[in-house]
C-alpha cells in the first residue's frame, strides 16, 4: 500500500484536493515554528494567486488527516516525513492555484447562497438535524478561525469542483471490464526475502575517505549569522484608575466573557493593566532600537553577542528569516516580540557555508556510505540468484493477500503484493521502503470467478489521469514561484 501510495502520489493527492472541502474538526497537525492560523507572509505564487503559511499549514493538517485515515491511525510524523508530506501539501496548494486561475480566466465564482447550501450540508454544524448558526461560530472559534477566513476557504473548495465539473469523464463498458479482470488476477509464487544482514561493509577510512573526496561538495557547513541583541526588559507599572478607564472605553469591544458578552471595567482591570504594560514595554523597545542605531545607547545597557543558524536558532523561524534579509548597509531589526519579549537585533556578520573536513563529515559520509553500499551489494546478490533461489512456496494469492505472505510484517506484504501484481517479468525481484530486496518467481496463474463494481474506481482513476494533465497544461501558462525553503 505504501509503494502503490509512492509511487501513484500525483493521482493520490488529485484525488484527494478533489474531493475535499475546508473542514473543522479534523484532528489539526502542525509543523515548524508557526501557528495554524497564522496568514502572514506568502510562501508560494502561482499565476495571480498568492499561497499563506497559514493555507499551507491547513494543507498539511488535511493531508495528514487523510492518511490516518487510510492507515487506519498507524500514522505518525515519522511515516509523514517518509511520505515528504510537507512538500505533498504545497504541490497540493499550487496544484488548487493553478485551477483557481483558469477560474478567473472564466470569471466563475461562488455565490453566497452556493455557499450556505454548501455550509448546511456540514453535519459538525448540525442541531437536531440541521444547520445551526451558533454551533457553526462555536466550532469556529473553537478551533482558533473566523467566518471569513473559513467561508473563503469553502468558496474556493468549491470552486475548484465547479471547475472539474465542467470537465466530465465518461467510463466504458471495456474500461469495467479490464479493471476487474486486472483485479482478479491470483498468482502462486515462490520468493526469498534478502536483507541487509547478508552483506558486510568496509568502513575503515581506507574505503570512507575516498567517498567523501568524490561527494565532500555534499557535505557543507551551515550558513551562521553573528548577531548582537537587546533582550528589552519588561515595564512594570502603576497606572491611574483615569489611564485605565480611557483604554478600557476605547478597546472595550475585545473585553469578552467566555459568552461573548462584554465585561465590566473592574472585572476587565487586571488585563487591561497588562495590555498597558505591554504597550509601554512596546514603546520602550522602539525608543531603544532609535538610540542603538545611534550608537548612544543609555548606561547599563548592553548588547549581547551571538551567534545563530538553522540548527541553533534560540527564537523562531520567523525571525530567523527576518534576520537572513539584514546586511551591513541594513543591519539593524526592529523590535521583534519573541514568545512574550521584545528583541531588537543587529546582524554584525554572515558566515558563508563551506566543505566541512573529513573528520566533520565522517559520521554523516559514514551513514550515507554505509546504506548505499548495502544497497549496491544486496542488488548484485539479487541479481546473481534471481534465477536459481530456492524460496518459500504460496498457494495462488491476490493483491489482497497480505496475511498469507510469511516472515513480512503486514506493511512489507502489502508493499510486496502491490508491486508483483504491477510487474511484467515472470521472475525477478523487487525492493522495498525498508532496504529488503525479495526475489520472486511466478510459477502459476489463474483467473478468479468473482466480478466487482469497479464504475467508482475507473472512474476516480480516469479523472485523475484526466486532472493531471489539466495540470500539467495549466503549468505551462502559469508561472510558479516557491519563497520557502526546504519544500
Amino acid at each position: 500500500m505504501i509503494t502503490w501510495m509512492q509511487r501513484h502520489k500525483k493521482y493520490l493527492i488529485i484525488t484527494i484536493w478533489i474531493s475535499t472541502i475546508a473542514f473543522v474538526g479534523a484532528g489539526f497537525v502542525g509543523w515548524g515554528q508557526y501557528s495554524y492560523g497564522d496568514k502572514a507572509g506568502a510562501v508560494a505564487k502561482v499565476g495571480n494567486i498568492e499561497i499563506t503559511m497559514g493555507e499551507l499549514q491547513k494543507s498539511y493538517s488535511r493531508l495528514y488527516s487523510k492518511y490516518s485515515q487510510m492507515f487506519q491511525g498507524n500514522f505518525d510524523e515519522e511515516k509523514a516525513k517518509t511520505f515528504g508530506l510537507q512538500a505533498q501539501a504545497l504541490q497540493l496548494l499550487t496544484d488548487q492555484a493553478l485551477i483557481l486561475n483558469l477560474a478567473s480566466s472564466y470569471n466563475l465564482q461562488i455565490s453566497n447562497d452556493e455557499l450556505l447550501n454548501e455550509l448546511k450540508t456540514q453535519e459538525y454544524f448540525f442541531k437536531n438535524g440541521v444547520f445551526n448558526k451558533e454551533i457553526y461560530k462555536e466550532a469556529l472559534s473553537k478551533n482558533n478561525l473566523n467566518m471569513q477566513d473559513y467561508e473563503a476557504d469553502v468558496k474556493k473548495q468549491l470552486l475548484i469542483q465547479k471547475v472539474l465539473k465542467l470537465l466530465p469523464v465518461d467510463i466504458s463498458t471495456n474500461e469495467i471490464s479490464f479493471m476487474n479482470a486486472v483485479t482478479n488476477i491470483a498468482d502462486k509464487i515462490e520468493y526469498k526475502i534478502l536483507t541487509d544482514e547478508m552483506v558486510t561493509i568496509d568502513t575503515t577510512d581506507t574505503s570512507l575517505k575516498p567517498y567523501w573526496e568524490n561527494k565532500k561538495q555534499n557535505f557543507m557547513t551551515e550558513v551562521t549569522y553573528d548577531i548582537k541583541y537587546i533582550k528589552q526588559e519588561k515595564v512594570l507599572q502603576k497606572y491611574e484608575e483615569a489611564q485605565i478607564s480611557e483604554y478600557y472605553n476605547l478597546n472595550k469591544a475585545h473585553f469578552k466573557d467566555k459568552d461573548g458578552k462584554i465585561i465590566t471595567q473592574e472585572e476587565a482591570k487586571e488585563v487591561v493593566i497588562s495590555e498597558l504594560n505591554e504597550k509601554a514595554t512596546k514603546e520602550m523597545a522602539l525608543k531603544t532600537y532609535i538610540t542603538y542605531k545611534k550608537g548612544k545607547l543609555e548606561q547599563g545597557v548592553v548588547a549581547q553577542a551571538s551567534t545563530i543558524s538553522d540548527s541553533n536558532n534560540p527564537y523562531n523561524e520567523e525571525t530567523l528569516e527576518k534576520i537572513k534579509k539584514l546586511s551591513s548597509e541594513s543591519p539593524f531589526l526592529k523590535p521583534l516580540l519573541v514568545k512574550d519579549d521584545y528583541f531588537i537585533f543587529e546582524l554584525v556578520k554572515a558566515n558563508p557555508s563551506k566543505i566541512k573536513s573529513y573528520e566533520e563529515a565522517k559520521e554523516a559520509v559514514l551513514k550515507l556510505y554505509v546504506a548505499e553500499q548495502k544497497k549496491n551489494k544486496l542488488l548484485d546478490i539479487a541479481k546473481d540468484s534471481v534465477k536459481t533461489f530456492n524460496g518459500i512456496s504460496t498457494d495462488f494469492i491476490t493483491s489482497d493477500d497480505a496475511s498469507k505472505i510469511k516472515n513480512m510484517d503486514t506493511t512489507e506484504a502489502n508493499e510486496f503484493l502491490t508491486q508483483l501484481f504491477t510487474q511484467q517479468e515472470k521472475m525477478g525481484y523487487i525492493s522495498l521502503n525498508n532496504g529488503k530486496i525479495i526475489l520472486f518467481n511466478i510459477l502459476e496463474q489463474k483467473m478468479l470467478k468473482t466480478e466487482n463494481n469497479q464504475n467508482d474506481v475507473v472512474a476516480r482513476l480516469k479523472s485523475a489521469i484526466f486532472n493531471d494533465g489539466l495540470i500539467n497544461t495549466l503549468k505551462n501558462k502559469h508561472q510558479t514561484e516557491i519563497f520557502i525553503q526546504g519544500l
